[in-house]
């Protein structure tokens, strides 16, 4: 069975070869079908919409100037995660302002209007991921969202697998507290 991201590395570099071939024009397959993940993961970081989507818009802008950069990759979309993981530390770093995002919004990526309370469980989970260390919170989606193994994490990380791991029961031993403190009281009849 081939895991998601051996599948996802597959796509990420059959777009880029495109992208040799043809040049800019072909950017919009590989953003297709990465820029939502790309993007959430770089919220994850950077914990600002805006500037997680300069992050992924950067990063691609880049991949359409040197396609051979993810091409000739062990594991494009390993890579192409590490190129966004290193703009947007890059640019939480050089962010002149402090930003402390009050609207839950910033950080909820996909919302579904019909579906109050599925928007309402999002939101819950988005607040909690958000208290979490950026080490933890960047672990808890490549390994949730991204369904990277421990191993990958570590590589695109450029961490051991056992810390990786160990951030990993953390933040979920955070969230789960965190989760299970603000769910309310059902009354018994």
């Amino acid at each position: 069975m081939m895991a998601v991201s051996d599948s996802l590395s597959d796509r990420v570099r059959e777009m880029t070869n495109r992208i040799s071939e043809s040049g800019a024009p072909a950017l919009s397959g590989l953003f297709d079908l990465t820029a939502h993940r790309l993007h959430r993961y770089a919220v994850t970081i950077t914990r600002n919409q805006h500037d997680a989507e300069d992050v992924v818009q950067a990063v691609l802008v880049q991949v359409a100037g040197k396609p051979g950069l993810l091409s000739q990759a062990d594991h494009p979309w390993h890579y192409l995660l590490q190129m966004v993981r290193n703009r947007a530390i890059l640019v939480t770093r050089n962010r002149k302002r402090t930003f402390s995002v009050t609207n839950l919004y910033d950080l909820i990526t996909r919302r579904s209007v019909d579906e109050v309370d599925l928007e309402e469980t999002h939101r819950e989970v988005w607040t909690a991921l958000r208290k979490l260390p950026s080490n933890q919170r960047e672990v808890v989606v490549l390994k949730i969202w991204e369904e990277l193994t421990f191993a990958q994490i570590a590589s695109i990380l450029e961490l051991t697998p056992s810390t990786v791991a160990s951030r990993y029961r953390y933040a979920m031993t955070k969230l789960s507290r965190h989760l299970q403190a603000n769910r309310p009281e059902v009354p018994h009849e």
